[in-house]
């Protein structure tokens, strides 16, 4: 069995900012937008604290030593480091969760946040995931 180790601080603060970002989009504009929006939104909101961010990041698959190029898209990945996938819809589908499970581990990330901006309260529409 793996021992759990603590999250790192540096990603601790990082995760704070990443949170906040969320707090301040879904405040300014609400729910009910198109998922693009809240990502471009977002990701301004990242950069105004000084996060380095990237969009629409392809991850490559390696499987039996073939690497596959057509595979994983994660949304927003921060300081290279934390997986923030984004969502504007009523529920959320507990697959999604284990594809972002999935995602932290195919890239050996640690930390990992679900956001879905289409709910009343911001709060509610984040999840937070360690691996």
């Amino acid at each position: 069995m793996k021992e759990f180790e603590p999250i790192p601080i540096e990603l601790e603060t990082i995760g704070k900012k990443i949170v906040d970002a969320a707090y301040t989009v879904h405040k300014t504009l609400g729910p009910g937008l198109l998922e693009k929006i809240y990502e471009v939104c977002f990701c301004h909101e990242l950069k105004k604290r000084g996060l380095h961010f990237e969009r629409q990041v392809a991850v490559k698959i390696v499987y039996d030593s073939i690497e596959f190029k057509e595979g994983l898209r994660l949304d927003v990945l921060v300081e290279n480091r934390i997986i923030c996938e984004l969502k504007a819809i009523e529920l959320v589908n507990p697959v999604w969760e284990a594809q972002i499970l999935s995602h932290l581990k195919l890239t050996n990330n640690r930390l990992g946040y679900l956001i879905n901006f289409n709910v009343p309260l911001i709060k509610n529409g984040i999840r937070r995931f360690v691996n």
